[in-house]
């Protein structure tokens, strides 16, 4: 039976790159080389300038943070199976940054001169190393900047939502192949695409390509009658053909088509006209591949006439999320772009639905998305939480305004609902008379909750404070927002009751880090990732930035990074919670696509000892976090 340490550590390795890219025999042979570290929190691995070790490093458990020794600027943070440390491997200098354990940490060393000869001799791990370092990442297959290796994040711009994000990725293209010879007539090669409905046939010599034709061929140089329908193939085909290989990009496509004018492309093994082909990629395939691109989403939801010619784009948008994901995008940076479409939605809803009244409206309005869609942080399909505020008027006026702005938002919830957002179940929506009201009526309600903070008035208040305009008037919404923080400031006593909510959600864990599961009701065994994880970290956040009087900072990360700023002294709790949230919420929406609803509940049975392990480094986060907000509120002072 094997149970040595190598074999432990080589089972490890083979599931993380560049490793599992090695022969089994290959990975147990250099885990016998490979030294375990262990480290106390607070370690140094390697100092900022200090000379390369003779290896490099694996996280096998803890984790072990990056960052700039003078600044202090956390750059990354490296999780159980992320390598660092690479730059004596490719590059004879000293380190450009400092690596210290975050927490108790397990480290693997690699030996330089062990594991060099397996980059050299396999292209895989070569290019996974060539390219983290060249990218500045861990991991290359993540298009962006999340696993930084050295360098400053100050210098990362974050790309446009409405720029083709996934152009990077490979075209799909098709393998159904349709051939002829040069003597084959134009009759027989139209009567053979049209058989096989296909838009282009190869035409082949020795089974290698030397011309293609397209239906477009065949519009110009024989329907026009330039050439008669006998005609063979060598007189009207393209030559030489456009070839590439299989592993063509998106963006390769589109300016290979454009520079050569052509609409389709032959792919061959080795991407010349020397090997045999193995697909044809046609104009019609890169607009299909193009389909999920945020701009070309953008532009079909603004085209849209009706709500339900809405709802299949938001199925795209889904699949681009999950696309997003499976390239290991950044958290921050889907979240903008699946937030950014997510409002355009709901922007031609009300569109839409202001067409349906049979008057515009009489007064300026603000559409307002509550809770985790005003937060940027609603990525998949969840319910409604929304409001609506419009300007005061005349009291004769008030009951015909309130009954056109209550008649338009019943049009809009109804939209929003075909589109896929559910009816919220506590109806927190603008349609309910309770969130539709003019400015003054919404500071009467806000004072009420701040003056008279009970336990309902409290909850109302987390969802309300975490507000965006989705559609309308800002003006109005910034005359709301600062008669709110005017109004915290006259009571003070209203943070102790919003500390004293915030900690009223449950534990992530019990003794011995065990996870505390639901006791009971439809999802008894299951984990609740939103009310023991997520919400702890936001309604803390919530606490926090309304304590320093930041307005227009919704999101629960960017929240976190603020106070980072504003409290020098916790700006390593802050970030950590920054990150943590950020791996709750992507941890949570990748469960919830792959099992199709909200991601909110999870069976701990369906996750990897790693999965469990990471999902647990956040919840010391959370205990530090709410430790601090209670020394600082003193939630014990409510009478």
């Amino acid at each position: 039976m094997k149970n040595t340490i190598s074999h432990r550590v080589a089972d490890f390795l083979k599931n993380f790159p560049p490793f599992n890219f090695l022969h089994q025999k290959d990975i147990e042979t250099l885990s016998e080389q490979i030294s375990i570290i262990y480290k106390e929190k607070d370690s140094v691995v390697f100092a900022e300038n200090e000379d390369t070790h003779d290896c490099f490093y694996i996280v096998h458990k803890g984790a072990v943070i990056l960052r700039n020794s003078l600044s202090n600027d956390i750059l990354d943070m490296c999780d159980e199976g992320d390598i660092f440390g690479l730059r004596p491997l490719i590059a004879n200098e000293n380190y450009k940054m400092e690596a210290m354990t975050y927490e108790e940490s397990i480290l693997y060393a690699i030996p330089i001169a062990i594991f060099k000869p397996y980059a050299l001799e396999n292209r895989a791990v070569g290019n996974f190393l060539i390219e983290s370092f060249a990218s500045n990442t861990r991991n290359p297959y993540s298009k962006s900047h999340s696993g930084k290796l050295y360098g400053d994040l100050k210098d990362i711009e974050i790309p446009d939502p409405n720029k083709n994000i996934l152009d990077l990725q490979p075209v799909k293209y098709s393998k159904k192949i349709i051939t002829c010879f040069s003597t084959t007539s134009a009759k027989i090669i139209a009567q053979t695409m049209t058989k096989k409905n296909v838009g282009a046939i190869l035409v082949i010599e020795d089974k290698l390509p030397i011309g293609i034709i397209t239906d477009k061929d065949l519009r110009n140089k024989i329907v026009t009658g330039e050439f008669p329908i006998t005609t063979t193939a060598a007189l009207i085909m393209t030559t030489p053909v456009i070839t590439y290989p299989k592993k063509m990009t998106i963006t390769q496509a589109q300016m290979a088509m454009m520079k050569s004018n052509i609409s389709h492309i032959c792919i061959t093994k080795d991407g010349t006209v020397n090997t045999k082909a193995i697909g044809i990629l046609s104009k019609h395939d890169v607009m299909v591949a193009l389909g999920n691109n945020p701009a070309v989403l953008i532009k079909a939801v603004k085209r849209a006439k009706k709500f339900k010619e809405i709802k299949p784009i938001r199925t795209n948008i889904m699949q681009l999320l999950q696309g997003y994901l499976d390239q290991n995008i950044p958290m921050t940076l889907i979240s903008k772009i699946i937030t950014e479409l997510n409002d355009v939605c709901i922007k031609q809803v009300i569109a839409i639905a202001l067409k349906k009244m049979k008057s515009p409206p009489p007064v300026k309005f603000a559409w307002l998305a509550l809770g985790s869609q005003g937060r940027s942080e609603q990525l998949l399909h969840t319910d409604q939480d929304n409001a609506l505020v419009y300007e005061d008027v005349s009291e004769e006026l008030k009951e015909t305004t309130n009954a056109y702005f209550l008649e338009l938002a019943t049009y809009v919830n109804k939209g929003l609902f075909d589109i896929g957002y559910d009816y919220c179940p506590a109806e927190m929506m603008a349609s309910n008379p309770k969130w539709c009201l003019s400015l003054s009526q919404w500071k009467s309600l806000v004072s009420h909750w701040i003056t008279n903070p009970g336990k309902t008035e409290v909850l109302l208040s987390f969802i309300f404070f975490d507000y965006s305009l989705s559609y309308g008037d800002s003006e109005l919404v910034n005359n709301l927002s600062d008669y709110i923080f005017d109004n915290i400031k006259a009571n003070p006593v209203f943070y102790i009751h919003l500390v004293s909510g915030a900690l009223q959600s449950p534990s992530p864990t019990g003794f011995f880090r065990q996870f505390l599961l639901e006791q009971d009701g439809a999802h008894k065994d299951f984990f609740d990732i939103k009310r023991r994880a997520l919400m702890p970290l936001s309604d803390a956040a919530r606490v926090l930035i309304l304590s320093h009087s930041v307005k227009s900072i919704s999101n629960t990360p960017e929240r976190f990074e603020k106070l980072a700023e504003l409290e020098p002294q916790n700006k390593e709790l802050y970030l950590s919670c920054s990150y943590s949230f950020k791996a709750l919420l992507k941890f949570r929406t990748k469960q919830g696509l792959l099992h199709n609803d909200s991601g909110q509940f999870i069976s701990l049975e369906t996750l990897s000892k790693l999965e469990k392990i990471k999902l647990k480094r956040t919840f010391k986060t959370i205990k530090d976090l709410q430790e601090l907000i209670t020394i600082r509120f003193n939630p014990s002072n409510i009478l």
